[in-house]
């Protein structure tokens, strides 16, 4: 007997000795030899319920995720929605989940309660159906706490046999050429180069599959009722929302009901859709989208505002097979094994080496949990089925199913193959699934279960996936060592759109949000291999979220937990631009658009203005300042831009500029731009002052300029010298010097009108209206005409310095050049006078590329750049400041542009508690004490807040005060942040912590 066992001593009356017997060997007492362990905690009567629920019907998501951003669920009852998002908070920066906003755009539930819930992936609309069938759709393209009513379901019927049991949202593409198929762009995986750190990313199209809404802005919601109807809600070219039918199946039988349904887009521009009935019956059909566009050879593909669509369905039965098969060994089947919780059909892929399609796959998954007083010993289990459909036998077709638009070399000619479910192995977990989703292009199907672990495995092996750490090869951010969990006692469970995260719907009804973690260690610790592994998985996925056009929040979530790393935002962003091929040099005089247009590169300034900012009351990054002052004039200039734009009203136009309200805002960003002219121009001004700064400008060398620069936090130098920063700048000078002509103009022609009519009725409405208006012009004027920097003759300095660094990267750049331009002459026949090569300017642009980059994100710029600045400071800088005013310059208070945080800056701010407006550039706060903005804070009537998830800067909500055209459309450019976070209505407590 070791020392580690317990003896039992008892008394024995034969034979007068103690018996002794060791536990350790009452295992075996009953002869089976197998351990005692307890039983498996029973399964709670809220997950009964759910899975009751998800036997009964298809459609019962009771959580969804929308690209966009917003996190709608279904309250307990049913009887109310509630909307949340995650958000940036203004104290630090860490993101954490809003409190719920709740939703109640009905009167009445006579059909039962709310059931489902599905995202569409065009304007954010959001599919709500209740127990009945009837569907509400919701839009949240503003805001993401604040819908707008898209189809009321007042007419929809009052009948059980439509409950919906399936529901699917058409993709919606780019308007592109026909002769192309659309696709999608996959930047995975990132291949290791080599024994360095450095990683090739393997960029591929996948294809994209139809049937699309002709509109590539719409989509269309296709849904599938118990009674085998299939019903396709639309958008109309008006814009109001319309509905298709098509019988599936003659349902006459409680057996012939559909419980579930699924449905997928298809290679031949058709959808897939696949239905379980009540009789144990798997079910494929084949339906076309006919949208009665007449076909067109121009290489323009949507039809012309003025069509209006009228869509047709047609149906073809594929296959049918039993989808349970229960084996007659089992002695003691449970009952529950015989229904289906989850369908899902996997679409068709085009395998990239071989050129082929894999087929459609269907997928469905029955979870079993033991009965609490069952006499047999059962465990948790989860069963997954799948089956492949398959083309086998040819058929002769009926000529009317033409329409449903497959391949053009397969219609009339060659008829269509005969189709089969192929059985493939089952897969058993012992858990219950909860939640299905395809992620990575369909490719991966990842499974949630009610212990809140996440699993992904892989769509055609069903091997599981990123169970390893792999530096090497990197598809997913769980290969570089995250793991994805969420709370357990799961019951229902959302992935956001680029998977970083997801949210829970627990059994305590409370909604949770969970984003992945990182398992290697900690962040101090990471090695370089891990960092550069870092950012080209952090590379993948935002490129991927870009190229869906998802929020990428929840990736900024995660990657604030980075951020202390010295080089991992400078360097993810820099990978980023170089892999996505983002344009930031700007040298030459290109149209200003194309700048304003580059929704790639503000996506990266994006990303640097957020991991730059730490909190509305600690210092920046520097990048994150020059990211911030980019953001904003990109802004501006967009709005000052639009205001002339006209607007049509009945059978006339008018532009923003005819209201004051809109006048009034653009006045805000007129002093705001003038307000940063005024700053840089002071910046430099220090700069020359700055006796060690000016001599190492006769250094042959950037390093020793760019170490002083980064010492003294100063940005101002590399604002002017990057091309996309300093086309900024000369964009909002020249809209200055147009606000400047426009107020100019209509102060003139108010006046002589006052004068012309000196006895008008000042109670005329219209005498009010000028009044207002001449008073906002007024107030435009009074700014560009005391303002201590000129706008236009800052931008001729502007265009000077855009000169000389033309001339300086011909000179450095030429012999790039002169390489490509060599080998094209070798190649070139002699005698032939061709056209000089493109390669050698090809070379010098990729060159001029690589250099603005590195300004952009405020690292030292080439050596002969130095010759430059010395120029520019010793000339332009010289005679600019000789005629400029330096001490009023140098004491003007500059705090609208929120620039400057020293301490001291930092604390006046806390105290004051004042924001500044994005949309009017004033400042506004909800103190009561505090008079600034319109309304002040003493007015009765508070104006709702606006503020952005992604940076915390905040607007008011004039769309609920105003109804004017004009100022209507100014804001309708402002749905989302400058920064390019999606905005949400701040409740009135918050916005007093704001």
């Amino acid at each position: 007997m070791t020392s580690g066992k317990m003896p039992l001593i008892l008394d024995n009356p034969m034979s007068g000795d103690a018996m002794q017997v060791d536990l350790d060997d009452v295992d075996d007492l009953f002869g089976d030899g197998a351990p005692l362990a307890l039983p498996p905690r029973p399964a709670s009567k809220r997950l009964r319920q759910r899975l009751d629920d998800l036997r009964e019907r298809g459609c019962c998501q009771g959580i969804a995720w929308s690209k966009t951003g917003t996190i709608a669920s279904i309250t307990p009852d049913g009887q109310q929605l509630h909307l949340r998002y995650i958000r940036a908070e203004n104290k630090d920066a860490v993101f954490s989940l809003s409190e719920p906003t709740t939703l109640t755009p009905w009167s009445g539930l006579p059909g039962g309660p709310v059931v489902h819930l599905s995202w569409g992936p065009a304007n954010s609309e959001l599919a709500v159906i209740d127990a009945v069938g009837r569907v509400l759709i919701l839009s949240f393209h503003v805001n993401l706490n604040r819908p707008m009513l898209s189809r009321k379901w007042d007419s929809d019927p009052l009948d059980d046999s439509q409950s919906i049991v399936g529901t699917y949202w058409l993709h919606n593409i780019a308007a592109t050429n026909p002769r192309s198929p659309p696709y999608t762009p996959s930047y995975a995986p990132a291949v290791k180069n080599g024994t360095g750190n450095n990683y090739n990313f393997q960029m591929s199209p996948i294809i994209s599959t139809g049937p699309w809404h002709p509109y590539p802005t719409k989509s269309a919601l296709v849904c599938v009722t118990t009674s085998g109807m299939l019903k396709m809600f639309w958008t109309q070219n008006t814009g109001k929302i319309e509905e298709t039918t098509l019988e599936l199946e003659n349902v006459t039988t409680a057996e012939d009901q559909v419980t579930h349904a699924a449905i997928c887009s298809d290679r031949t521009k058709t959808l897939m859709i696949g239905m379980v009935t009540a009789c144990k019956q798997l079910r494929i059909v084949q339906v076309g989208v006919n949208w009665g566009i007449p076909k067109t050879d121009g290489s323009q593909n949507v039809p012309p505002a003025s069509l209006a669509l009228s869509p047709t369905l047609s149906k073809r039965h594929l296959a049918v097979t039993s989808w349970f098969e229960p084996n007659l060994s089992d002695s003691h089947l449970d009952p529950s094994m015989s229904k289906v919780t989850h369908i899902e059909m996997l679409p068709a892929i085009l395998n990239g080496p071989t050129k082929e399609w894999s087929p459609v796959v269907v997928l469905t998954v029955r979870s079993i949990v033991p009965e609490p007083n069952s006499p047999y010993a059962q465990e948790v289990q989860s069963i997954i089925d799948r089956w492949e459909l398959l083309s086998d036998q040819q058929q002769t077709v009926n000529s009317a199913f033409e329409q449903l638009g497959t391949r053009r070399n397969s219609v009339g000619s060659t008829p269509p193959n005969g189709s089969r479910l192929k059985k493939l192995d089952s897969v058993v977990v012992n858990k219950v699934v909860m939640a299905v989703n395809l992620v990575n292009f369909g490719k991966v199907i990842c499974f949630a279960y009610n212990d809140g672990s996440v699993e992904y495995r892989d769509r055609f092996t069903m091997v599981e996936l990123y169970r390893e750490t792999n530096l090497d090869r990197i598809n997913s951010i769980l290969d570089i060592g995250f793991s994805q969990s969420g709370e357990p006692s799961c019951l229902q469970m959302a992935l956001s759109p680029t998977n970083f995260s997801l949210v829970q719907l627990c059994e305590d009804g409370q909604v949770k949000w969970r984003s992945i973690s990182y398992t290697l260690g900690d962040v101090e610790s990471m090695t370089e291999t891990q960092v550069s592994a870092l950012v080209a998985s952090f590379t993948i996925s935002t490129a991927q979220a870009a190229s869906h056009g998802a929020n990428i929040d929840d990736i900024l979530a995660v990657a604030r937990s980075f951020a202390s790393k010295e080089t991992f935002a400078v360097d993810w962003v820099k990978t980023m631009m170089q892999m996505m091929k983002i344009t930031v040099d700007y040298t030459e005089d290109a149209p200003h658009d194309h700048l304003i247009k580059n929704n790639a590169l503000q996506m990266c300034l994006s990303i640097m203005n957020h991991l730059g900012w730490k909190g509305d009351f600690k210092p920046r990054q520097t990048w994150g300042k020059l990211s911030m002052l980019a953001l904003n004039l990109r802004n501006i200039v967009i709005m000052i831009t639009l205001s002339s734009n006209p607007i049509p009203i009945n059978k006339s136009t008018m532009t923003p500029l005819d209201e004051p309200e809109a006048v009034n805002a653009l006045a805000g960003c007129a002093k705001w731009s003038i307000d940063l002219l005024c700053w840089l121009c002071d910046s430099l001004f220090c700069l020359f002052d700055d006796a060690k700064f000016m001599s190492l400008l006769k250094h042959n060398q950037s390093a020793p300029m760019m170490a002083h620069l980064n010492s003294e936090n100063e940005i101002a130098l590399h604002l002017v010298l990057c091309s996309a920063t300093r086309g900024l700048l000369s964009a909002v000078c020249r809209r200055i010097t147009l606000l400047d002509s426009f107020s100019t103009r209509a102060i003139s022609w108010y006046e002589n009108r006052e004068k012309s009519n000196p006895n008008s009725n000042p109670s005329d409405p219209r005498a009010a209206a000028h009044a207002a208006l001449y008073a906002a012009y007024q107030r435009i004027r009074g700014y560009t005409s005391s303002a201590l920097i000129k706008a236009d003759e800052f931008d001729k300095i502007l265009t000077g310095l855009g000169a000389d660094i033309r001339t300086a990267y011909n000179a450095a750049l030429a012999v790039l050049g002169e390489q490509p331009s060599r080998a094209a002459n070798n190649q070139q026949p002699q005698g032939q006078n061709t056209p000089r090569n493109d390669g050698s300017q090809e070379a010098i642009a990729r060159g001029r590329q690589h250099c603005e980059l590195s300004m952009l994100l405020l690292q030292a710029p080439p050596p002969f750049f130095v010759s430059v600045v010395d120029r520019f400071f010793n000339k332009d800088i010289r005679e600019f400041r000789a005629r400029s005013e330096v001490a009023k310059l140098y004491f003007a208070d500059y705090s609208i542009l929120e620039i400057n945080d020293g301490p001291r800056t930092l604390a006046k701010k806390r105290a004051s508690g004042v924001r500044v407006d994005i949309f009017k550039r004033i400042e506004i706060s909800r103190k009561p004490s505090s008079g600034l903005g319109a309304p002040g804070g003493n007015n009765k009537i508070q104006i709702p807040w606006r503020v952005c998830a992604r940076c915390a800067s905040v607007m008011e909500d004039l769309s609920m005060m105003n109804h004017k055209p004009g100022l209507s459309f100014l804001l309708r450019q402002q749905n989302n942040c400058s920064c390019g976070g999606r905005m949400a209505i701040l409740p009135q407590e918050e916005s007093k912590h704001h």
